[in-house]
């Protein structure tokens, strides 16, 4: 019994000692002993492999199934006007008269919309070239050798018996420190040494964090880092953002009060530093939250603050819509475009599928975090370009640095239905090509949509 006694306690005193003194410590310094590298990299070549035996049983074994392409739907790429051209065989818009055949420009958007929407796609898991290793990717490969899976079976024993413990473990720490870390700062009187130990606390304590995911961050262009006084945008898609841009930097949270274990870490952060959390009530006063959030904005001393403009995750393929609300604050906007590897683990938070205690445990027995981090040269709004003008020019920056499909689809529509405007808005774009108006003038005008027949009809 005194042999089994002191085994365990060898084990522990081996597991504190690697916690410790070769994770914790190198993270509080923003240091790496280079091992998450090599674990990178050996998981890079038994990924290939896998991917080459797969392959090979596809040749051996018809009945493997084929992984589905992104998209089941070839669209057709142009303009509206473009399209009802080529429908128009015989004649051109000139003539500003409704033809019969731009029925079908309709009917095959819709069915297009039906079959396969742009919207619904980009809330489920990004569908993969090749399987992972993890059973929860849409397509399992591992009954296809037995030395697939062998290695699968390694990396179970791998993923939840040595790294999900140590994961949990560094998790634990690093939220506990945080907590008490800005807790105890937040005593101290406002000044230069409590907003240095603020941003030390909750740098240290997210590095941590990042730790516990096996995170692996490469972050390009760091000149653009977000300043003091400015507004960092990002595109969205888990919970996890948080923690990969503030390994690089503090910032001002923006969000809503929340209860529990949660609200508990939210007080604890505002006694050491200034971050917006706003009640329910208030977050339904859009001037109220404006107001508050340009009052921070003003202070050029205080953190910048870090917003997710399209309000919901998406499923790191595409960029969605940005609220203009955002922009409506004033100050230099520093753009941000993060893009996950999926080949390590699937970051994308289904929120419907999932609460946030299965999403992050789905986290920690993942292979990996693997993402890359572009800082945008800082933007602001140009004369005569309003909110939502400037919003659409930001996302499209994001989406072009990430290398991610930009949409200009509102991601509420995850919860609700399309907006009478985004109709609307087809309605006008018709009604200007019949009547034979130019440019801009032909989406602008509405007293020329009102008179067109057409365009009553397609209300009915």
């Amino acid at each position: 019994m005194e042999d089994l006694w002191s085994v365990a306690a060898g084990v522990f005193q081996a597991w504190m000692f690697t916690v410790l003194f070769l994770i914790m410590l190198p993270a509080m310094f923003g240091l790496s002993l280079g091992v998450t590298g090599v674990y990178i990299q050996v998981l890079v070549k038994i990924l290939e492999w896998a991917t080459i035996r797969i392959q090979r049983g596809r040749q051996e074994q018809p009945s493997v199934p084929v992984p589905l392409p992104n998209g089941i739907i070839e669209r057709a790429e142009g303009s509206m006007e473009e399209e009802l051209e080529r429908l128009r065989s015989s004649r051109s818009l000139d003539g500003g008269e409704f033809a019969l055949s731009d029925v079908f420009y309709f009917y095959k958007k819709g069915l297009e919309s039906i079959v396969d929407d742009q919207v619904t796609q980009r809330f489920s898991s990004e569908e993969l070239a090749s399987w992972n290793l993890l059973t929860r990717t849409n397509q399992n490969f591992r009954y296809i050798s037995l030395r697939l899976t062998i290695i699968w079976g390694l990396g179970v024993f791998v993923r939840y018996g040595v790294l999900f413990p140590l994961r949990i473990t560094l998790a634990i720490i690093g939220l506990s420190w945080l907590v008490m870390g800005t807790t105890l700062v937040g005593f101290l009187p406002e000044g230069s040494v409590k907003n240095w130990l603020s941003e030390l606390v909750h740098l240290t304590c997210y590095r941590i964090c990042a730790r516990g995911l096996s995170a692996t961050i490469t972050y390009h262009n760091k000149q653009n880092k977000p300043q003091k006084g400015g507004i960092c945008v990002a595109n969205h898609t888990t919970p996890i953002d948080v923690v990969i841009l503030a390994n690089d930097g503090c910032y001002a949270m923006v969000g809503q009060v929340h209860g529990g274990l949660l609200g508990v870490i939210q007080r604890s952060m505002s006694r050491s530093c200034p971050h917006v959390w706003f009640e329910r009530s208030e977050m339904r006063d859009r001037h109220a939250v404006t107001s508050r959030l340009r009052g921070h904005v003003a202070a050029k001393t205080k953190l910048p603050i870090l917003i997710f403009p399209e309000g919901t995750c998406v499923n790191n393929t595409s960029v969605m819509m940005f609220k203009k609300g955002s922009f409506e604050i004033g100050g230099t906007i520093y753009p941000v475009a993060i893009k996950y590897d999926p080949r390590f683990g699937d970051a994308f938070w289904n929120s419907g599928k999932f609460n946030m205690v299965s999403y992050l445990l789905r986290m920690m027995t993942s292979w990996a975090i693997v993402v890359n981090v572009w800082y945008l040269p800082p933007m602001t709004i140009q004369d005569g370009e309003d909110a939502a003008q400037f919003a659409n020019r930001v996302k499209s920056a994001v989406a072009d640095q990430g290398g991610l499909l930009d949409l200009a689809w509102d991601g509420g529509l995850k919860r609700g239905k399309v907006k009478d405007s985004f109709k609307e808005e087809q309605q006008k774009m018709y009604s200007s090509i019949i009547v034979g108006q130019n440019g801009a003038q032909r989406v602008e005008e509405v007293e020329s949509h009102e008179k067109c027949p057409a365009a009553r009809y397609m209300k009915v």
